[in-house]
C-alpha cells in the first residue's frame, strides 16, 4: 500500500473514532488514544525543545495534562484529525503558558520561559519569551482570529500548511498568506521584547 493511502486510511480511522467518541462512545476514546498518542508526544517534544534545559515540565507531563483536558472536551463536535490536533495544540499552549506565567509570578519575571523561533518556523533565530508570544498572539486574535489560529496550528501544533488549511476550512493559499502576515506582525510586535 502506498504511504499516502496508508496515511489517509489512518486519518479516516481517527476521524471515525473522534465522531464516535463525540456521540458518546467511550470505547472509541480508548481506541483513539493509542493511535494519536505518538502524534501528541511529537507535538509536546516540539514544544519542549524550545524550553530551557532546566524546565520543570516534562514531555510526558504535558501530554498527560493535555489528554486529561481533551477527555473533558464535552462541547466539541469532533469533525476530523486536524481539528483534534488543533485543539490539542491549543491545550498544550495553555499548559506551557500557564506554567511559564506561574514561574514568572514566583520569580517576579526573572524566569520567563524562552523559546526559539527558528528559521524553519518563523524565519528568525531570536529567543522569545513564551508568555510574550502568547500575549502577542492574543493581541493578533483581536485583529484577526484566523491569522492567530494559523500561528497556533503551525507553530504550536506542528501542523503543515495543508493540515492547517483543512483544520480551518480555508485554501492553502489563504494559510500561506496568513502565515506570512502573522510572522511579520509577531516579529514586529515582539521586536522590543525579544532582546535581553
Amino acid at each position: 500500500m502506498a504511504p499516502e493511502a496508508s496515511n489517509a486510511r489512518r486519518q479516516d480511522g481517527v476521524t471515525a473514532l473522534l465522531m464516535a467518541w463525540g456521540q458518546g462512545d467511550e470505547s472509541a476514546l480508548n481506541d483513539l488514544i493509542p493511535i494519536v498518542h505518538g502524534e501528541l508526544q511529537r507535538v509536546a517534544r516540539r514544544f519542549m525543545r524550545r524550553e530551557r534545559g532546566d524546565h520543570t515540565l516534562q514531555t510526558t507531563a504535558v501530554v498527560n495534562e493535555a489528554y486529561l483536558r481533551l477527555i473533558h472536551q464535552t462541547r466539541v463536535t469532533w469533525q476530523n484529525r486536524a481539528q483534534f490536533f488543533a485543539i490539542a495544540a491549543r491545550l498544550m499552549r495553555r499548559i506551557l503558558v500557564d506554567h511559564a506565567r506561574s514561574k514568572n509570578y514566583q520569580k517576579r519575571g526573572g524566569g520567563a520561559a524562552k523559546i526559539t523561533l527558528d528559521d524553519a518556523v518563523m524565519g528568525t533565530t531570536r529567543d522569545l519569551n513564551l508568555v510574550s508570544l502568547d500575549d502577542a498572539l492574543e493581541a493578533l486574535a483581536v485583529i484577526d482570529v484566523r491569522k492567530s489560529k494559523v500561528v497556533e496550528l503551525r507553530f504550536f501544533g506542528g501542523l503543515s500548511v495543508e493540515e492547517t488549511a483543512h483544520a480551518l476550512d480555508v485554501s492553502i493559499e489563504t494559510v500561506t498568506r496568513d502565515w506570512r502576515f502573522a510572522k511579520a506582525w509577531l516579529l514586529r510586535e515582539l521586536g522590543g521584547k525579544s532582546e535581553g
